[in-house]
């Protein structure tokens, strides 16, 4: 006997009143079947298509798409067995169905839609399946597809992640935090010290072919790349493309909490915790109310001296208006400085980020102008105002290095809310003074 919760795999929700009288019947006698013994997903579909048969005998499949889930109780017995619980949790999120098909075996299933789905939607819609390995979507612009790889049962694990959603609103952060691990596990895995960093440049590349508008290597072997979201500010998100010496690919990583360690030489999160933030807030960004254009820059040789910063293609950087790079160790630094001495940026744009904080509930963000060498005194050499921000990791360059990914998430919320909250369009329309070139003073 399935649990109260998991009886949304079927369309079923437990101990609701039923309106539409068919369904209702099916759900009865269906119920009552599975009080007497042990049932599979399998047999319990069966049922339900037996149910259907005797309560409503002439009506058939495709008679779903006559019903405006706006206006009046859907007929879930017509829906195909395997995907009748994701179009029922989909309706019951606000994505309002219009018809639907499990692909019976043969082909992928199909949910279509009454409205365009909007950004939001389609983020939560990827979310959700990315929590069920081996079930992949394609989103267009009425339809959902679902490949189950002869999985259909995926269909029904879908559906209670989206009931999930539903009931509780920290799911939604719980599997944030889960498809960020393995995107973060995937990054550590790929070796790239200075001056060999080609496997993941290109691992890369095809990473950011899912959203760029324009990418390129310039001549010093940076990954540049564009995405345009409307008009406004031109905003770079900066990372390191190599590690500090080589990852022994023959090593175990281990997780305590959300705390990464490697059983050998070094983790290599810094600066994988910052590639795999950016890719991730990429991910939200289409969901937040930001306008304006993204660049993202993946430099090379950063360990070495920030070389690749140095010699970045400056057509690509003369019409940035901030720089943010994603490469501080620890948590919830905001970093504006190197060793006080040299300003990325001034006061009030680093205070961007603390407002960030305190609207995303994590007030403890704060400034400071002493930090190290890194990417970010490049950009404000180019008079580029900049900070480096905490992504979560320590003990970097050493075999004790960690990396807390949880940590590393908040970073990306940070920045998500800067955005979506258009701080910095902000802080530039109420821009008064000039910096200097070479550097930031107050």
């Amino acid at each position: 006997m399935k649990n109260e919760n998991k009886w949304i795999r079927y369309g079923i929700l437990s101990g609701e009143v039923i309106k539409e009288p068919t369904w209702s019947a099916c759900v009865q006698d269906v119920v009552q079947r599975s009080g007497q013994q042990e049932a599979t997903d399998e047999e319990i579909l069966d049922w339900i298509e037996e149910a259907k048969h005797h309560y409503a005998p002439l009506d058939d499949h495709g008679m779903e798409a006559l019903f405006d889930p706006r206006r009046q109780a859907l007929p879930y017995h017509l829906f195909d067995g395997y995907v009748r619980g994701v179009v029922r949790m989909l309706n019951e999120l606000g994505i309002l169905t219009s018809s639907c098909c499990d692909g019976h075996g043969k082909r992928t299933a199909r949910v279509y839609t009454q409205d365009l789905l909007t950004n939001q939607q389609r983020y939560l819609l990827r979310l959700a399946t990315d929590a069920v390995p081996g079930l992949t979507v394609s989103l267009q612009s009425r339809w959902i597809q679902l490949e189950v790889r002869d999985q259909r049962s995926l269909l029904l694990d879908l559906a209670e992640v989206l009931y999930r959603i539903k009931q509780d609103a920290s799911t939604i952060q719980e599997l944030e935090l889960q498809r960020f691990r393995k995107r973060l596990l995937r990054w550590l895995a790929i070796p790239g010290q200075s001056r060999r960093e080609q496997m993941v440049r290109s691992r890369l590349q095809q990473a950011v072919r899912r959203f760029a508008d324009d990418s390129f290597i310039d001549e010093k072997g940076n990954l540049l790349v564009t995405y345009h979201q409307g008009k406004g500010p031109v905003i770079l998100l900066s990372a390191h493309l190599d590690t500090f010496e080589r990852i022994d690919s023959y090593r175990t990583l281990f997780q305590e909490g959300t705390v990464l360690t490697s059983s050998n030489g070094i983790l290599g999160a810094d600066d994988r915790a910052g590639i795999a933030a950016i890719l991730e807030l990429m991910e939200r960004i289409p969901a937040t109310d930001f306008r304006g254009t993204i660049k993202l820059a993946f430099s090379v040789e950063e360990e070495i001296g920030c070389r690749g910063a140095e010699a970045m293609d400056a057509s690509f950087l003369e019409d940035v208006d901030a720089a943010i790079v994603f490469d501080r160790r620890g948590t919830r630094d905001i970093v504006t400085g190197c060793h006080g001495e040299f300003n990325f940026c001034e006061t009030a744009f680093g205070a961007c980020f603390e407002q960030a904080g305190l609207l995303s509930d994590m007030p403890d963000w704060r400034t400071t102008r002493y930090g190290g060498s890194s990417d970010a005194k490049l950009f404000a050499l180019r008079a580029i105002p900049a900070v480096n921000l905490s992504v979560g990791y320590l003990h970097e360059h050493t075999d004790f290095e960690q990396v807390d990914f949880a940590a590393t998430l908040e970073t990306v919320r940070l920045v998500e809310t800067v955005l979506h909250h258009r701080l910095l369009e902000r802080y530039f329309a109420e821009r008064t003074e000039n910096p200097t070139l070479g550097g930031y003073t107050e």
